[in-house]
């Protein structure tokens, strides 16, 4: 009876050494989930941007007029702008006045705008080209249809079917279209904003990770606060179509120019490839890793975020504030991290800031 009294307690023993283990690694775990990412430098990226550049300021300011509410979108779009025929991916709600802010930026850069609603029955020709029959001549007319523009919104592009996603996606990279035995090129500048909607599943179609690495950054919008909101009902009726372009398309092309003759350092060169380097330490968070575009696309970033800030050079800040919309949709996070409920920004931010 004493033997088994005593093995019992060595069970219990062993029992409760084992539990308080084992809290002390979920609340180890537990860090990475009560993070406090959204308060770090990292997280506050379009804040940390002060546009200095004299004509970029006023458009910033001037689109600001009539959208009063999205600062990270309207400074998104003017380096969206800047990056040289790059496109950006923007995840929003519905409602939420996409099409407005880009007719806002079209109009103050002078640039043509076309706007594609997708669904789950369009066809490549819907976006790219058609053939219509012309009875005068009997024979088919080729007309181009709206990704013959500057600026083209693909609104809610995961309504897509993958066969037009595809089409639209190598249109944005090869900067042509062929039809039959003619090959088109696309208008110079020529940007592409794709926007998704989180909140629904039904009869859509994701974008794959290999299509998703294309766009340059990936720009979160939320609601806006009550005060902004106040805002919005104060200006929602300012007339959009008096506004006057501030920049020209060759003054924005000349502007894209110079921001490719900024100067990088090698040691910024190599501060760029060891963070993305060090993202792709074995993670049990993280499935897929960021490719080689992700550091051509941070370093274009950085290039811009200098040249708006009046810069004829790079330095890390101009490339650690900006590594969120960068990599945000270029890393897969894995079943374990969905099933914790992990946030992708948090564990950019945390495994930065670790080997920082």
């Amino acid at each position: 009876m004493l033997f088994i009294f005593i093995s019992l307690l060595f069970i219990v023993w062993i029992s409760v050494i084992y539990l308080s283990l084992d809290k002390k690694e979920e609340k180890k775990d537990d860090n990475l989930v009560i993070f406090d990412y959204e308060n770090t430098e990292i997280a506050q990226e379009f804040k940390n941007l002060n546009i200095k550049h004299e004509k970029f300021a006023n458009v910033y300011n001037k689109a600001k007029e009539y959208i009063v509410w999205s600062d990270n979108l309207l400074k998104s779009i003017i380096i969206w702008i800047l990056a040289d025929d790059w496109h950006i991916l923007v995840e929003w709600f519905p409602w939420l006045a996409k099409t407005k802010t880009i007719l806002v930026y079209s109009k103050l850069l002078n640039l043509d705008f076309k706007r594609v609603q997708f669904t789950p029955d369009m066809l490549p020709s819907d976006i790219i080209w058609g053939e219509i029959y012309d009875r005068k001549v009997s024979d088919f007319k080729t007309f181009l249809w709206p990704v013959f523009t500057n600026l083209l919104l693909a609104d809610e592009i995961n309504r897509a079917t993958p066969k037009v996603q595809s089409a639209l996606l190598e249109a944005m990279q090869e900067k042509k279209v062929t039809i039959w035995w003619n090959t088109y090129e696309l208008n110079s500048p020529f940007f592409v904003m794709a926007t998704q909607n989180p909140i629904e599943n039904e009869w859509t179609f994701p974008l794959p990770e290999a299509q998703v690495d294309r766009f340059l950054i990936k720009v979160l919008v939320k609601y806006p606060n009550k005060d902004i909101e106040l805002s919005i009902i104060d200006n929602y009726s300012k007339n959009i179509e008096s506004i006057k372009p501030l920049l020209s398309k060759d003054e924005l092309l000349l502007s894209q120019k110079q921001v490719n003759e900024i100067f990088v350092s090698d040691e910024v060169k190599e501060y760029i490839v060891w963070i993305i380097d060090n993202l792709r330490k074995k993670d049990d968070y993280i499935l897929l890793w960021p490719s080689p575009r992700a550091s051509i696309s941070l370093l274009k970033v950085a290039k811009i975020v200098a040249y708006l800030q009046n810069k004829n050079f790079v330095d890390k800040k101009d490339v650690i504030y900006w590594i969120l919309p960068v990599l945000r949709h270029r890393i897969k996070l894995s079943m374990k991290a969905s099933i914790e409920n992990k946030s992708i920004d948090c564990i950019i931010v945390k495994k930065v800031l670790h080997y920082k």
